[in-house]
């Protein structure tokens, strides 16, 4: 494979299919409670299919139905599973501003909308998640 020209980065990963994107969700952060990961205003892609034929794994960063307001949804990285009672505990990265787990207690896996793959925007910020 060629080297990248100079000033490009090489992506570690192939960019998302069409289909992946096809069928993605596009979420806007709108707290702090991911800080340093995320910030208020990045975009976001979310794979609503990862979890089709697989259980979230610890570390992922997900997007999951609000407990406490259905209209709602929290981005958040899961921190522990438990598949025999088909749960997760989610916690944000900025503990001391976060609304997770710690307050609500574990949430059922089918309460996780998808996981986030990608930051599209801001420019400056885009990256793989």
């Amino acid at each position: 494979m060629p080297e990248p020209p100079e000033g490009s980065t090489a992506l570690s990963r192939p960019p998302p299919s069409r289909f992946r994107r096809w069928w993605s969700r596009r979420v806007v952060v709108r707290d702090e409670s991911m800080l340093p990961t995320l910030r208020p205003g990045d975009r976001l892609l979310v794979d609503r299919h990862a979890y089709r034929d697989r259980p979230p794994r610890v570390g992922d960063v997900v997007v999951l139905v609000d407990p406490t307001d259905a209209k709602l949804w929290l981005v958040k990285r899961v921190a522990q599973v438990d598949p025999s009672q088909g749960s997760v505990e989610v916690r944000g990265d900025a503990a001391e501003m976060a609304r997770d787990s710690r307050q609500f207690g574990p949430v059922p896996t089918r309460s996780v909308v998808g996981r986030v793959y990608r930051c599209y925007f801001p420019p400056d910020r885009r990256r793989e998640l």
